[in-house]
């Protein structure tokens, strides 16, 4: 992996430690964030490569708030079941009332 993609992931780690408990935030609203628009595909693939690194990669999901993620998470239904934790309810891998637990970094950070 080149050096420049490491640091990406490293910024991109910085963002998703940010999102609070019962808020989702998605792959495209980080990238966004990082100047790095077109760039949701490899947040994606950052959170891929997240575990063990105390990132809470169950809060990013896509935009249409899908949990395209979670054959990434031990356990059949490990991420619906973290986000359900935090009050966050999930049908069919999908968050509903997907707006009111948003949390664009753009607009909070």
């Amino acid at each position: 992996m080149q050096p420049e993609t490491l640091g990406f992931f490293e910024k991109v780690y910085e963002v998703a430690r940010l999102v609070p408990y019962g808020k989702v935030t998605s792959y495209g609203a980080i990238a966004k964030y990082l100047g790095a628009a077109k760039s949701a595909r490899i947040v994606g693939y950052a959170m891929n490569g997240s575990g063990g690194k105390d990132v809470p990669a169950h809060r990013v999901v896509n935009r249409k708030g899908l949990l395209t993620g979670k054959h990434h998470f031990e356990g059949t239904n490990l991420m619906q079941q973290l986000l359900e934790s935090e009050g966050i309810e999930v049908i069919d891998n999908q968050i509903q009332n997907l707006e009111a637990v948003y949390w664009d970094p753009a607009k909070e950070l």
